[in-house]
């Protein structure tokens, strides 16, 4: 009788053993604390996945195929502890949920980041009239612009991911086939190299971008208005109250514009004396970089640099576009539940977008955006960090 109820407790032990370690094992988790088999669906009619980059030192950057998004960028601080310095969701439904939780935190933006007037371009002989999505102009290419698009993706490597897409003739109203290449590379030294290539069958404007949201505190239930930044720019273009550039350049001396010097954007970034600042509760506005001289951009030139005294995480941005859009987070704070449960304050973070400046399509003297047929359309930006 003994042995009857030793061998019963036994294959119960053992039972419990293989429950709690088939439970132990899991969703594989990345570093970064996400679900893969959250970001796993259909959308389109096309498939969806998380991918993960690695580099030896021990950095990760997860990025979805919808709308080509940094989901997260796990970098190490002072100390050594690993942290997530970007914003976003930590499933899928909420990034493809426009209407509840609408962002575009991460995204690959196109066919043009940033606003167009009116949402009137004038290509050749030609006037197209694009979504009127935010204060009567067209932002980031309009409503189903391709931060609500799947890519097709190929992970070469641990450390490279390729996008591609087909942007019809058409699109958003804007003219022309545009076949699309975004090339995420996680480099050795702690980079995030962004590549963006583009060809058209028709001539048509584009401008892309990322669309990631820093914050490098650690914390992103608090505001991150500490940071500290750099700004590498003389130079800024001015914007109406519907956020539309004027066509005006102006100097940044005496103005709290002047990042020429590294210094906490909480100084400024509540100044309602102001005109700009007060118009967007905060900053959102374009600099003319210094790194773009005579139609070039020098991409070896630190274009704009931001810092967490808190963390000594130091993010470098470099870029071959001629403008950075900066903004503080200002239309955050909604009460939206994000990544970690966490619900974002207003100015808890800030985007760093390299760009054609806006609305060039529509001032002429300005760099421009337009595309033709045997042409090669190429972006370039990086994001580097490092500690101090």
């Amino acid at each position: 009788m003994k042995k009857f109820f030793w061998v019963i407790g036994l294959a119960a032990l053992v039972g419990f053993s293989a429950c709690g370690k088939k439970e132990a094992q899991g969703p594989k988790m990345t570093e970064s604390g996400l679900n893969p088999e959250l970001f796993d669906s259909i959308v389109n009619n096309k498939q969806v996945k998380l991918y993960t980059l690695h580099n030896a030192k021990g950095m990760e950057v997860c990025i979805t195929n919808f709308g080509g998004r940094v989901v997260s960028i796990l970098v190490p601080d002072r100390d050594g502890n690993l942290t997530d310095v970007v914003l976003g969701y930590d499933n899928l439904k909420q990034y493809t949920d426009s209407v509840n939780s609408p962002s575009d935190y991460g995204s690959t933006v196109g066919r043009y980041a940033n606003r167009i007037k009116d949402g009137k371009i004038t290509v050749g002989d030609s006037v197209y009239q694009l979504p009127r999505n935010n204060f009567g102009h067209c932002l980031h290419g309009g409503t189903s612009g391709w931060m609500y698009q799947v890519f097709d993706a190929n992970q070469t490597n641990d450390s490279t991911l390729v996008l591609t897409l087909v942007s019809p003739d058409g699109d958003n109203g804007f003219p022309g086939e545009v076949k699309v290449t975004a090339t995420y590379s996680l480099t050795a030294d702690n980079a995030l190299d962004c590549k963006y290539e583009a060809t058209t069958d028709k001539e048509t404007v584009i401008n892309m971008t990322n669309h990631s949201y820093f914050n490098l505190n650690g914390d992103p239930s608090q505001e991150g208005m500490d940071m500290e930044m750099y700004i590498n720019a003389d130079n800024w273009t001015p914007a109406d109250k519907t956020y539309m550039t004027t066509g005006e350049i102006k100097s940044v001396e005496g103005t709290p514009m002047d990042f020429r010097k590294a210094h906490a954007i909480s100084e400024h970034v509540n100044d309602s004396t102001f005109d700009q600042i007060r118009n967007a509760t905060g900053y959102d506005h374009n600099w003319c970089l210094n790194t773009y001289k005579d139609g070039k951009g020098d991409d070896t030139q630190v274009a704009v640099s931001l810092y967490s005294p808190k963390t000594g995480i130091l993010l470098e941005v470099y870029t071959n576009e001629p403008g950075m859009q900066v903004y503080t987070g200002n239309f955050q704070g909604t009460g939206v539940v994000c990544k970690n449960g966490i619900q974002y304050p207003k100015h808890v973070s800030v985007c760093l977008e390299s760009q054609k400046y806006p609305d060039s399509p529509n001032k002429k003297d300005w760099p421009s955006p337009y595309l033709k047929p045997g042409e090669k359309y190429y972006s370039h930006l990086v994001y580097k960090f490092s500690t101090k």
